[in-house]
């Protein structure tokens, strides 16, 4: 199914339908070493799908959360999901749309990933969802334009320090102010 969020449009299924998340990863293109990461519904769900979050993690989930921050930590060992090559490790968001927060509260967490073949513009309307994905997804969810039409930014919380992964709805100078630069690991140099 094609759901808006507050970033942009995304794809998703049942995260504990292996299935249902290998369609979804069929439809954007994408493989099993790609894998997407999962919507939940709000902050008290994390503890039932990761464990060993670190204090700085939490931080960030609870000062961004719901918004456009994805945290990658260690996922629950005894889950019983099968979301791609995860080694060990899950990307959670709360998303801050009332229409996903809505579907979450009644579906649990989805795996979700932009609505857009891989290496194409992320979808900010149902319609471009559609044109990209086709009859590849039988549901879609119009709730207009992404509000903010920017990917998350991403935080790999599963080091000893933090690494933003990807930059997008949340600055480097937000999360920062929430844990301190020295809680990141140093930028690379371009």
């Amino acid at each position: 199914m094609v759901l808006p969020t507050d970033t942009v449009y995304g794809v998703g299924a049942d995260a504990f339908q292996p299935e249902a998340v290998a369609r979804v990863l069929a439809a954007k293109g994408r493989g099993r070493q790609m894998p997407p990461p999962v919507l939940i519904p709000s902050l008290a769900t994390v503890d039932g799908l990761a464990m060993d979050v670190p204090a700085a993690a939490r931080a960030l989930m609870e000062a961004f959360w719901p918004g456009p921050l994805t945290v990658i930590v260690q996922a629950q060992p005894s889950l019983a999901w099968d979301l791609g090559e995860t080694h060990g490790t899950v990307a959670l968001r709360v998303p801050d749309h009332g229409a996903a927060l809505a579907l979450l509260a009644r579906t649990g967490p989805l795996a979700v990933t932009s609505a857009n073949k891989t290496g194409q513009p992320a979808a900010t309307t149902a319609e471009n969802a559609r044109d990209q994905l086709a009859s590849a997804v039988t549901v879609y969810l119009d709730a207009g334009d992404s509000p903010l039409g920017l990917a998350s930014t991403i935080v790999d919380a599963t080091g000893a320090l933090l690494r933003v992964v990807r930059d997008g709805g949340v600055t480097r100078e937000q999360l920062a102010r929430v844990v301190g630069s020295d809680a990141f690991e140093p930028e690379a140099d371009a």
